[in-house]
């Protein structure tokens, strides 16, 4: 990053020139402030070196206060605001190296904890007299949380149970290195003073964050197989749920008599000769009639 706070623009050199006559007089400045001036002024903006960390809390301190005098939307301002952001950037990679274990790319992290150094510089009001990073720190680390929390579960899981997985995966942590063991849901309910059964769901629930691919094998000591051959199948209850939906219509289009016929012969399961007593028809009749029907039902199913 380049140190010197300089553009090639007028909004630029104006807030340059402007900045560098900000601070308290020189009689009362800090070593670092003296730094953070002479790294502000134009004609030495181009030779300076990196600025140290106490250089870079110095100069944030100028610039803020600059950032409270400017007019919203103006380039004053957002050229300050910018050279905020490219001044406390070792802020985002120092907390994004605390989650340096996760899966993602080390650059997606930087970016998204960039975007809470942003948040906080909106937000960072001077007057209360904290330092920036103490205020800064929170702020990108909850933004990269935030990011791990709705960006990288395989399955979407309640906060409440994302939150409870940490907690046995630390529990269980600890109940090994101490027992020599893995814990059960009882040592780890013990532990956390929790109900056995909320520490199942919070087990169930941690096998939601990374999903495999259903072509990847299975790992054991069986034959070698895909997930895919062990876990599908076809349940022939399926195809018997089409069909009746697909008979609805057409039932409902037979007259009265043949709907009749079939609600006493497959819903009561009556013989063909205790539905001819019913109906006052002859048995022979009723067979004719239901033999005329389910072929009708069987040709108008299969067309369809």
């Amino acid at each position: 990053m380049t140190v010197g706070i300089v553009t090639d623009s007028p909004a630029g050199t104006a807030l340059v020139e402007e900045t560098a006559g900000v601070a308290v007089p020189p009689t009362s400045e800090s070593p670092a402030g003296t730094a953070a001036r002479a790294r502000l002024e134009p004609s030495v903006a181009d030779d300076a070196g990196p600025p140290t960390r106490s250089d870079a809390r110095a100069m944030s301190k100028l610039l803020f206060e600059r950032l409270k005098a400017l007019e919203e939307g103006t380039p004053e301002r957002q050229y300050a605001r910018n050279t905020l952001i490219e001044l406390n950037l070792p802020l985002v990679r120092f907390v994004a190296a605390r989650h340096g274990s996760r899966r993602e790319e080390a650059q997606e992290i930087v970016q998204v904890g960039t975007i809470g150094l942003i948040k906080a510089i909106d937000r960072f009001d001077p007057a209360f007299g904290y330092e920036f990073p103490t205020f800064a720190v929170p702020t990108i680390s909850g933004e990269i949380k935030r990011f791990f929390r709705d960006n990288t579960w395989a399955v979407h899981v309640p906060r409440r149970l994302q939150e409870l997985r940490l907690e046995l995966a630390e529990a269980r942590d600890a109940f090994t290195a101490e027992h020599d063991r893995e814990p059960t849901a009882a040592d780890l309910a013990a532990r956390l003073d929790l109900d056995v059964a909320q520490v199942i769901e919070g087990l169930a629930a941690a096998a939601g964050y990374t999903a495999d691919s259903l072509d990847a094998p299975a790992a054991d000591d069986g034959p070698l197989q895909a997930h895919a051959a062990r876990a599908s199948f076809v349940d022939p209850g399926f195809a018997r749920v089409e069909d009746l939906h697909a008979l609805k219509p057409l039932i409902a289009a037979l007259p009265e008599r043949e709907r009749t016929i079939l609600a006493l012969r497959f819903g009561r399961e009556l013989t063909q000769s205790q539905i001819a007593e019913r109906l006052g028809i002859s048995q022979m009749h009723v067979s004719r009639l239901l033999g005329r029907t389910l072929a009708g039902l069987r040709t108008g199913l299969l067309a369809d």
